[in-house]
């Protein structure tokens, strides 16, 4: 198993990049997003949102690798932004009466839960577990999910295909997404406990 990426271990310290610019404007779509869904109803511009949102996760990554642009500010972005859209989106659905908030404490909890990791991690030196596969396929399966039960709420002859599927990726996505929680949980309690925080470390002082 992995272990976490040291916060200084980074190709580059530069703010804009490709990635990182494609990252801000993800960002960027968190506001919009709600403001169509709650303020205009407008749910297809809303869906539009989350696919462009989606395409900018996938080349953000990808631009970064090839590119040898791997910044810190990226390596601390592209995580923020997947959760806040996931955020943003679970609870902008259920104001709007649909989904279920239990699915939103649901999802929620499981960040509460790793973030109990982070202030021993930080004590080590580490900015963050490094990402694994199953937690980017369950990240994507709500990503992708989500639009499609959105786009069942609209009235077009496919609405209940988009409804049914969509509702199956979710149920699906957030086991997925648990899974990939307690993986992270074991993986990060395994290293605080093998790994002594800085303090402890030999040679470091206070100055």
């Amino acid at each position: 198993m992995s272990e976490p990426q040291p916060a200084t271990q980074i190709d580059t310290t530069a703010i804009w990049t490709v990635p990182n610019i494609l990252s801000f404007i993800r960002l960027a779509g968190i506001p919009l997003f709600l403001w169509c869904l709650w303020g205009l109803h407008a749910d297809l511009a809303a869906v539009l949102i989350l696919v462009v949102a989606g395409v900018t996760d996938f080349f953000d990554g990808y631009l970064a690798r090839s590119l040898h642009q791997v910044s810190r500010l990226g390596q601390v972005l592209d995580p923020i932004a997947d959760r806040a859209y996931i955020v943003a989106i679970i609870v902008g659905l259920a104001v709007r009466g649909i989904l279920p908030w239990v699915l939103v404490a649901l999802l929620i909890g499981r960040e509460l839960m790793l973030a109990t990791l982070i202030p021993s991690l930080r004590a080590r030196g580490y900015s963050n577990l490094p990402v694994h596969f199953l937690g980017k396929i369950a990240t994507f399966c709500l990503l992708y999910a989500f639009p499609l039960v959105l786009l069942g709420e609209l009235d077009f002859p496919g609405a209940i295909a988009c409804l049914v599927f969509g509702w199956a990726v979710v149920v699906w996505g957030t086991f997925l997404y648990w899974w990939a929680g307690v993986l992270y949980m074991y993986q990060g309690i395994g290293f605080v406990r093998r790994t002594p925080t800085k303090a402890e470390q030999p040679g470091f002082s206070i100055r």
